[in-house]
């Protein structure tokens, strides 16, 4: 019998493509066209989110395919972590603005999102399918 795979990277391609053009565009026009002000930054902070999230979706999404796992990740996992990947940048940039970003808060920072996604997919390997 053959494992089932996670879905290739083709697959993500058209989403990850919608998701860098309106995050990148966006973003784009947050920094060229927009006054700063606190509407604005948070139209950054969604800009910037969908942009990452585009951009890194590929690139997980071949990292699972690389690294296989049982059970195999679906396309709303992969998708989930290209999101964490988008709100860390994100987050990053908002505690950089606040001007407390340093090395040690982003490391747990990452810390915690990877214990966060270990756990989820934990919890996806324990369930039990007869």
């Amino acid at each position: 019998m053959e494992k089932s795979k996670s879905p290739t990277v083709g697959f993500f391609l058209p989403t990850a493509i919608i998701l860098i053009v309106i995050g990148w565009g966006g973003l784009l026009a947050t920094l060229i066209l927009m006054e700063p002000s606190g509407g604005t930054r948070w139209v950054f902070f969604f800009t910037t989110v969908l942009a990452l999230t585009g951009t890194f979706l590929p690139l997980v999404a071949f990292l699972n395919r690389r690294f296989p796992t049982q059970p195999p990740p679906t396309s709303l996992v992969i998708l989930r972590q290209s999101l964490w990947s988008g709100i860390y940048v994100s987050t990053l940039a908002w505690l950089m603005i606040g001007g407390v970003l340093n090395p040690a808060i982003g490391a747990l920072l990452a810390i915690g999102i990877v214990l966060i996604e270990w756990m989820l997919r934990l919890r996806e390997r324990s369930q039990w399918r007869p």
